[in-house]
């Protein structure tokens, strides 16, 4: 299935010079949104995964369907103060800023192994942040998978010791 006819393209948002890949069209239509959920599920099982993890709020939208069709956990990674219980928190850049992500203290066993999903890889930092919240709360990152992949950004070089699934590339 051709994924990128499902994805419009937003010039200057949400700054100016920003090119956004709107994932709602794909999230619109059901059969391309099983398509996807179904291939992060076949990566999720080949990796063995044991919980999803999905940085907010993108994230939840194809990490809790693979976590549903898994039969396993799914874990919210948020902005610090949204998560109502103690929490870790680490700070990343962003292709245009920076922000800082929290996940509950509790929510990743020693020996989890963690599937990362989100919709976009670009710069990498968001993902990378993910990364250091699993390992920090003791669990094993075994891949990370996305929707959308901004080749020319680079952000596969600092995930370059991980499994990569991404579905479209730009």
């Amino acid at each position: 299935m051709d994924l990128k006819k499902y994805i419009a393209a937003v010039p200057n948002f949400p700054k100016d010079g920003i090119l956004f890949r709107d994932i709602t069209p794909l999230m619109l239509d059901g059969e391309a949104y099983k398509y996807a959920a179904d291939k992060f599920t076949e990566f999720a099982k080949q990796k063995g995964a044991t919980v999803i993890v999905g940085p907010e709020a993108r994230g939840f939208i194809f990490g809790c369907p693979v976590a549903v069709n898994m039969g396993i956990g799914f874990v919210p990674v948020r902005k610090p103060g949204k998560l109502p219980r103690e929490a870790v928190t680490v700070t990343y850049d962003l292709e245009y800023g920076s922000n800082a992500l929290s996940i509950h203290s509790d929510a990743i066993k020693k020996g989890d192994k963690v599937l990362i999903i989100d919709d976009l890889l670009a710069t990498g930092g968001t993902v990378q942040a993910t990364v250091q919240l699993v390992e920090k709360l003791g669990g094993e990152v075994v891949g990370a998978a996305f929707l959308i992949e901004l080749d020319d950004l680079n952000g596969r070089s600092l995930l370059k010791d991980y499994d990569i699934l991404s579905l479209i590339h730009y």
